[in-house]
């Protein structure tokens, strides 16, 4: 991480992954848990959908839409995230390719 000094303040330019930023294992898988969440959240505005509606579609329980919302979404998997986003009508595209590094990263890429 990059620091510097403004104004007698330090600054830390994070790595584009607050959670790898933080120490925290399993972060990229992190990440892509929480931009999921996002655009479930997005679905879920853009369609007026209360947490019981939104709950029905995606196949769980309003509670864990609930959990979900306040940013604990520990108790689902990638792959059931990704299926409650289709199930509320997005596709999902997952693209594999050569890494420009000697180990690849995950990383999701909203339209």
């Amino acid at each position: 991480m990059k620091t510097h000094l403004v104004d007698g303040v330090e600054l830390h330019r994070g790595s584009g992954n607050v959670f790898a930023d933080l120490g925290l294992a399993d972060a990229e898988k992190l990440k892509i848990k929480t931009g999921l969440v996002v655009e479930i959240r997005k679905a879920m505005r853009s369609r007026g959908l209360t947490q019981q509606e939104a709950a029905k579609l995606m196949g769980i329980t309003q509670p864990k839409v609930s959990d979900m919302m306040r940013g604990d979404f520990s108790n689902l998997s990638e792959r059931k995230l990704m299926d409650c986003l289709t199930r509320l009508g997005y596709d999902i595209e997952i693209k594999v390719r050569p890494a420009k590094s000697e180990v690849g990263h995950l990383m999701l890429a909203p339209a």
